[in-house]
C-alpha cells in the first residue's frame, strides 16, 4: 500500500498514512478537525536488494572494454578451470 502524506491547512500539523490507491483521500485533521490537503512528494528510493545486482552492471564503457580485454588474454586462466570441471566425469541430473 502506498504511503499518503497530508498536511493540515489550518493548524499546518503534517502527518503520513497507508492507504489503498481506491481508498478516499483523508479530508479532516487528526489534530485540530481543519481541512487537510494532500502533499506530493519525491515517492520512495529505488533499492536494489537480491543477488541478481551488482556494482560492475552500470560501469563505464572503458571500464567494460578493458575487462573484455582481460577476458579474452591468453594468460587468463577461467577458461582452464571450466574446462577441468566438464571433465569430472559428472553428469547432470535429467529434467523431466
Amino acid at each position: 500500500m502506498p504511503t499518503y502524506r497530508y498536511k493540515c491547512t489550518k493548524c499546518d500539523h503534517e502527518f503520513e498514512e497507508f492507504q489503498s490507491i481506491t481508498a478516499s483521500p483523508i479530508t479532516f485533521c487528526p489534530e485540530c478537525d481543519g481541512r487537510v490537503e494532500r502533499v506530493i512528494t519525491g515517492g520512495g528510493g529505488l533499492l536494489f536488494k537480491g543477488n541478481g545486482f551488482y556494482i560492475t552492471d552500470y560501469r563505464n564503457s572503458k571500464y567494460k572494454s578493458d575487462a573484455k580485454k582481460d577476458l579474452h588474454s591468453p594468460d587468463s586462466s577461467t577458461g582452464s578451470s571450466k574446462d577441468s570441471k566438464k571433465t569430472e566425469g559428472s553428469k547432470p541430473a535429467d529434467k523431466k
